[in-house]
């Protein structure tokens, strides 16, 4: 795992009326701050990635259909530097997935329905002065290949 990276399986608690899933509490031991929070959607084989943030932490939950979350360590004075992670998550794997500064980070729809994340961060968003850095994903900047694995 990079250093840093954390994961929490996350509970569903169903009943006759549907499902609550309780994602992140200020009381978590993962919990810093709050930023902000808001979803994005990706649809079926898209990827949407590389970026990465020098300040910021953010907290992923795939809340609907499934994603492939692929992590890169960019810090030179890491442990973890330049290793890959790989998350399959959503419904059929509910987890929050904390992701530190520093460390590029992707996402794939993967399946025939669109992934919604929601994205928990440390920081607001600053429009005059974004903290979100890109590398496009099929540079080979970062050694990932984003193509379906079959086998």
């Amino acid at each position: 795992m990079i250093d840093g990276v954390k994961t929490k399986q996350l509970r569903v608690i169903p009943d006759e009326r549907g499902y609550l899933m309780e994602m992140l509490r200020s009381d978590d031991p993962l919990f810093r701050k709050f930023g902000q929070v808001y979803v994005s959607v990706a649809y079926p084989g898209v990827v949407k990635g590389w970026h990465y943030h020098k300040n910021q932490t953010d907290y992923f939950t795939i809340v609907k259909g499934m994603m492939k979350v692929v992590l890169y360590d960019l810090r030179k004075d890491s442990p973890t530097f330049g290793e890959l992670n790989e998350f399959f998550m959503g419904e059929l794997n509910p987890m929050l997935l904390v992701i530190p500064p520093f460390v590029a980070h992707g996402m794939k729809a993967i399946g025939t329905e669109p992934g919604y994340l929601v994205n928990c961060t440390t920081e607001p968003y600053e429009y005059k002065s974004p903290d979100e850095f890109r590398i496009t994903p099929h540079s080979g900047e970062i050694p990932y290949n984003w193509e379906r694995k079959d086998g």
